[in-house]
């Protein structure tokens, strides 16, 4: 999956430190990164690439992989050193998407958890409380307001991936008016007041008109993409099996036997991994 790096090491525990010649700069732009890719390598600018001598201490520091450190640099210095760099050809602006695909993977994660920072600290200028202007922590991954003291921390949203199955049948289901087309597992995002296990039972009740028992966890993934932790689960069909598609969610549902289910090999997503999974009789 995304997060499988080894053997790299990411390190995302917050500290003040010095950028060095050799860390990287990720420079966003909506839906893009600043990057290129060297015979088929993802790339991304080095510090000493986009080093300017008024930027001082205004840089933030986002997390390490191994010893190699990556950064965001203020919205003017960032613009700058875009221009820049594509004026000399050295980079340009990939879609984001990219990091669905790239090599090498280590660098993939990081251009997509770095993207998600941004978007955090893009959305949290100003107090949603008061409307003061907020800072970042010295000591933590956090944006505070000294008029108010609101705290606001970095986004993550708690959802669940579910392989709703049926002896050695599996549910798959198509989304409803999105770019995503291929078949996908149920998925849902948890909401106040709700375990995460009744999380999955509302969920396929509310998609597909289901009941579910035996609830099992399998693994969890961060998914940068949408700001979310998912989880997870398998769990067997409670019942009639006749399925009554949200169509507002959901373009179709169908029941897969294992040697049918269209999954050619896990790839960054615990959706397909789990689907892989079933269809070799590991889940």
């Amino acid at each position: 999956m995304i997060q499988d790096i080894a053997p790299h090491q990411y390190h995302n525990e917050y500290r003040k430190r010095a950028p060095q010649p050799e860390d990287y700069v990720l420079i966003y732009e909506q839906n893009s990164v600043l990057a290129t890719e060297k015979e088929g390598l993802l790339c991304y600018p080095k510090w000493k690439e986009v080093l300017q001598e008024d930027l001082k201490e205004d840089f933030t520091y986002l997390f390490s992989i191994d010893d190699t450190a990556f950064y965001l640099l203020p919205e003017k210095a960032a613009e700058k050193a875009a221009e820049e760099l594509q004026r000399e050809g050295m980079f340009r602006p990939l879609p984001i998407r990219i990091f669905r695909t790239a090599e090498p993977g280590w660098l993939a994660f990081a251009g997509i958890t770095g993207y998600q920072l941004k978007r955090w600290y893009d959305s949290r200028r100003y107090c949603g409380h008061c409307g003061h202007s907020l800072r970042p922590d010295e000591k933590e991954r956090m944006m505070y307001c000294s008029h108010c003291g609101q705290i606001e921390y970095p986004k993550i949203c708690p959802a669940v991936i579910v392989a709703v199955t049926d002896q050695e049948r599996i549910l798959l289901t198509k989304y409803a008016g999105r770019e995503y087309k291929r078949y996908a597992l149920i998925a849902g995002f948890a909401e106040i007041g709700e375990s995460i296990e009744d999380t999955v039972r509302r969920e396929v009740m509310e998609e597909v008109g289901l009941r579910v028992k035996n609830i099992q966890y399998y693994k969890s993934q961060p998914w940068s993409f949408s700001d979310t932790l998912l989880m997870g689960f398998v769990c067997e069909l409670d019942g009639d099996d006749h399925i009554r598609l949200d169509r507002e969610e959901l373009s179709v549902g169908e029941w897969f036997v294992r040697e049918e289910v269209p999954a050619d090999g896990p790839d960054i997503s615990l959706t397909r991994e789990m689907m892989w999974k079933f269809k070799n009789h590991e889940l």
